[in-house]
């Protein structure tokens, strides 16, 4: 008897598809034999470049397809980068796995001999309000400008002389092997001057609550990524926060503690938080953090 087939939904980026063999190639660890079909589905936002997400949706734009496959039946899993997930799933769905983090920091790219420092204005490509206020803390020169596309579309805008600089991901310029361009070099900026936005460098795996396949999530999921997820998402709903907030927040999980930093843009300032606690108390600390924040307003 044929062994049933897993249809795992993905967009059809280079990342993308990459992430989404990384969560196969973990799958067929545990369940080799069964066969596993990539489902290429094109999102609003993949759709509409010349717009910042804002305008049209917010990080629902990324999400919304792959939920009504899922809740149709027409793909069992939908890989994502978790940063990019919203708040709110559709009712039936959640997160069931997540592989381990990759690097979680930003990095500043620019083109080799590039002093940004030495520049009377250096042009910034981010579209992220998060990066735009903790880079301008580290750089007084720069301006931010917005930038759309995937990866290999934003370094060539670099290349091209569109910016002197560009800010992305590390793990998604790590997964790509876009880490040791010769013409161009990394700034990998350091999580205190520079908090990721949460669940940077996590691939979630996101299917309906009662599939038949949740087990095999479950067993390829990493311990310390689920963890410091739950608490990263958790920490954007207590702040309410809206897709294109200036918050940062990043949970990092070790046998028995969590460290979690956060950062707000609040009139115009940065304000910054950075605790150490029980990991069993992670979601209260996060609660705690959040409202010592708020209170600042």
């Amino acid at each position: 008897m044929k062994e049933k087939k897993i249809r795992i939904g993905t967009r059809g980026s280079k990342l993308a598809l990459v992430q989404t063999e990384l969560v196969i190639d973990a799958m067929k660890q545990v369940l080799p034999d069964l066969e596993y079909e990539i489902v290429i589905i094109q999102t609003t936002g993949d759709k509409i470049l010349d717009k910042p997400l804002a305008e049209f949706g917010g990080k629902a734009v990324f999400v919304s397809e792959f939920e009504e496959a899922l809740l149709w039946d027409k793909i069992d899993f939908a890989v994502h980068s978790a940063k990019d997930m919203p708040m709110e799933l559709s009712e039936g769905l959640d997160i069931v796995g997540v592989l381990k983090r990759d690097d979680p920091k930003d990095v500043l790219i620019t083109q080799k001999g590039t002093n940004i420092h030495e520049k009377s204005t250096a042009l910034i490509g981010t579209s992220s309000l998060r990066r735009q206020f903790q880079i301008e803390q580290l750089y007084h020169n720069i301006e931010c400008h917005p930038i759309r596309g995937n990866v290999n579309t934003r370094l060539n805008k670099l290349r091209e002389g569109q910016y002197d600089g560009i800010i992305l991901a590390a793990a998604g310029i790590n997964r790509l092997k876009l880490n040791q361009e010769s013409d161009f070099q990394y700034k990998y900026l350091d999580i205190d001057e520079c908090i990721p936005a949460g669940g940077q460098g996590i691939i979630a795996i996101e299917g309906k609550k009662n599939s038949e396949w949740v087990s095999l999530c479950e067993k390829i999921t990493d311990r310390n990524a689920k963890i410091e997820l739950e608490i990263e998402r958790r920490a954007l709903k207590y702040f309410n926060a809206g897709c294109h907030e200036p918050i940062g927040v990043y949970a990092k999980a070790s046998e028995n503690q969590i460290t979690v930093w956060m950062m707000k843009e609040i009139n115009g300032e940065i304000v910054r938080k950075k605790e150490t606690g029980n990991i069993s108390k992670g979601l209260e600390l996060a609660r705690a953090m959040v409202n010592n924040i708020m209170e600042s307003i």
